[in-house]
């Protein structure tokens, strides 16, 4: 082997090694660029969530206040929104908020089973208006719940898949919570008179 082949031998060899590395580089920056737009999405799913969440919270004053006048016995309902809101307020976290509102979401059902078996109030212009605003709210809120479960889920799929699994423990990105309803928001409420 003369000095020209082992010239190109080791350019060759170099070659190989610099565009190797390029290759990689490109594939941990698609991929960290990837997992970076994914945990946005989901975090502003969530944003969308918590605006429909408010929304219901400002719209659940109005109700109580046109309800209560006519229902003084029902404050245990009345006490446990007053909670359920002030606990959301006061949460840090997603999870703390997503228990907070499914505790509201608990006392919210029960509220509304009094307004309906109660055809008088339900006549009132005032309380049916805000019950048609309450049910569009929730179907937005299901709707934005949708939304989030699914960012997390394709958020999750980067996250947990291999090769990217390796990028995103590199850059500690973790597996995130799917929104679940809470322990027994899926039962109807039981309201005794």
């Amino acid at each position: 082997m003369n000095q020209r082949t082992g010239l190109f031998i080791l350019l060759g060899v170099v070659g190989f090694f610099v565009i190797f590395a390029l290759v990689i580089g490109l594939y941990v920056r698609s991929t960290y660029n990837g997992l970076v737009e994914k945990d946005q999405s989901v975090e502003g799913q969530w944003s969308n969530v918590e605006a429909q969440l408010q929304r219901r919270f400002d719209l659940i004053p109005n109700l109580v206040a046109s309800v209560q006048a006519i229902f003084e016995q029902e404050r245990e309902v009345f006490g446990r929104l007053a909670d359920a809101r002030a606990r959301y307020s006061g949460a840090a976290t997603v999870d703390d908020r997503a228990e907070a509102a499914g505790q509201l979401e608990s006392a919210l059902s029960r509220l509304l089973v009094i307004v309906e078996n109660y055809p008088e109030l339900r006549s009132q212009a005032n309380v049916t208006q805000l019950m048609d605003e309450l049910a569009g709210t929730e179907n937005r809120i299901g709707v934005e719940r949708s939304r989030y479960n699914e960012s997390v889920r394709t958020y999750n799929n980067a996250v947990k898949r291999f090769p990217s699994n390796i990028i995103a423990g590199m850059f500690g990105y973790d597996e995130r919570e799917f929104f679940q309803p809470t322990p027994g928001s899926t039962e109807p409420p039981q309201v005794q008179f």
